[in-house]
């Protein structure tokens, strides 16, 4: 099988997490109230459920060959978040990612959800690829939007059970197969 353990854009470098050395730049972004200002309980008040995150994360490359990346500047190997896709218990590809406030607006969000769609569809091209997206996250909205995604209303996310909008390139063969 195939993985996608590092992936290089044109401004991002894209890693399999390392839970040991990630740690304290990813705490530092999971934890940011200003990052979690649609979904505050979502916030990281410990480092130990950043570090569970990531153990998860990069377990998950062994099992489907992709999952979520440490996102590093190449201009500059600074972490400025996490992001990429992994297999829902539904089986389908979810897009997800989290960028530092200060690296926001700057079109890095577009340029991982490309990879992550490109790696999914290159993975398993014949299950949907969904972005779960809190209504009031305008912003991630335009950025799913932006990779062609469809909204197809409210669902219920597998991951956690939380009502949000399903972006997908396309229905699932059954509606409760991504919780719709």
């Amino acid at each position: 099988m195939e993985t996608f353990d590092r992936v290089l854009t044109d401004r991002l470098d894209l890693r399999r997490p390392d839970p040991s050395t990630d740690l304290k730049e990813l705490f530092v972004i999971f934890s940011d109230s200003a990052g979690w200002w649609y979904e505050p309980a979502g916030r990281h008040t410990d480092p130990e459920r950043t570090r569970d995150w990531l153990v998860r994360a990069a377990a998950r490359f062994d099992s489907d060959g992709l999952s979520y990346w440490t996102v590093r500047r190449r201009d500059s190997a600074t972490v400025i978040g996490v992001g990429g896709a992994q297999r829902q218990n539904t089986r389908a590809w979810n897009l997800n990612y989290r960028l530092a406030a200060a690296h926001q607006r700057q079109g890095f969000a577009i340029e991982l959800a490309r990879a992550a769609y490109s790696a999914a569809s290159s993975l398993d091209p014949g299950v949907p690829f969904i972005a779960w997206v809190a209504d009031r996250n305008l912003p991630s909205r335009k950025v799913a939007e932006r990779l062609g995604l469809t909204n197809y209303g409210l669902g219920v996310d597998p991951s956690d059970g939380q009502h949000r909008l399903a972006y997908a390139d396309r229905l699932p063969p059954s509606p409760t197969t991504v919780g719709l």
